[in-house]
């Protein structure tokens, strides 16, 4: 916690110790008495950072407050993060203010929502307002736009643009008409872990065990690189300046890279190798490292199916 930070909570609490003197003389410390829940308990805390020239950094806030030695306890709560391009929504029905170092521990229907249209959604989350970062053990879901990730266990920057998945991962890329490159059919990819997404640069790299799912083929690998279109690719100047902030915005896939134990799957045909790349702009599948193809079928095989949208 910073200078600034430490005297505003003193103030606020010298404030709350003023007002209600009484109280304040009635309760004791919860060294003194262990059996005491709280120091003080108040309706509405509130708590804010600020940097350069004043400007307001973050915040935190509860409906109602039980003011211990070392932590705040709120109920109800809400925290902002502001960016110079971003701002960043939390809220939870129960959170830990700790007034050492000024981490914030939330529990119970945790939501993160972005400015860019990004929420992720879990059971528990740990804020470190120094470093930036968001994390937590439990079950995490992460959506934009038509796009979902589902993973055990996260972390990242608050503002989601990057974002580390520990294990069990799956992304689905669901239909959609919308946008100037719509998806038309769904796509599963999943994994042992771990694997990261940075929707920023619009790419996502998935590690061991790695399987991409769709209509007419499935691909195995042990790492896979898959790369998205960039949503303002097309755009004039100004939109792209518009889109920049927007994670995944087209969520169309331009390139798949399969390393390591390849396989592809379409119907009774099987091909393998060590590396395959697939393009989805020509539709076609580069396959290195010893590639073996097996063909069951009597008709022209063609890779002339899209891999992705």
């Amino acid at each position: 916690m910073n200078l600034r930070d430490a005297l505003f909570l003193s103030f606020a609490l010298a404030a709350i110790i003023i007002l209600r003197p009484a109280y304040a003389q009635e309760n004791k410390t919860a060294a003194e008495n262990p059996q005491e829940e709280s120091d003080q308990q108040i309706s509405g805390f509130s708590l804010a950072g600020y940097g350069e020239k004043g400007k307001k950094t973050w915040d935190v806030s509860g409906k109602s407050a039980d003011i211990l030695t070392n932590v705040v306890k709120l109920d109800d709560v809400t925290g902002n993060l502001y960016g110079d391009q971003e701002n960043v929504h939390l809220t939870a029905d129960k959170g830990d203010f700790y007034k050492t170092d000024g981490k914030v521990h939330l529990e119970k229907n945790v939501v993160i929502t972005t400015v860019s249209g990004a929420k992720l959604t879990t059971n528990s989350l740990d804020w470190d307002r120094t470093n930036q970062t968001v994390s937590t053990p439990d079950t995490v879901n992460i959506y934009k736009e038509n796009v979902t990730a589902v993973a055990e266990g996260a972390n990242g920057h608050p503002n989601l643009k990057k974002v580390a998945l520990e294990k069990d991962v799956r992304m689905d890329i669901n239909p959609t008409d919308k946008g100037p490159s719509p998806v038309k059919e769904k796509i599963v990819i999943t994994c042992d872990g771990p694997a990261e997404v940075d929707y920023e640069k619009n790419v996502a790299v998935f590690n061991n065990n790695v399987k991409v799912e769709r209509t007419e083929a499935t691909i195995y690998s042990d790492r896979m690189d898959v790369y998205f279109v960039s949503g303002n690719e097309n755009n004039k100047p100004e939109e792209k300046t518009k889109d920049a902030t927007n994670p995944l915005a087209s969520n169309k896939i331009d390139k798949i890279v399969c390393r390591g134990n390849v396989k592809i799957v379409r119907g009774e045909n099987i091909s393998y190798s060590e590396e395959a790349t697939y393009t989805a702009g020509d539709r076609k599948i580069v396959l290195t490292g010893r590639p073996k193809l097996i063909i069951y079928s009597t008709g022209d095989f063609k890779q002339d199916a899209p891999l992705g949208n």
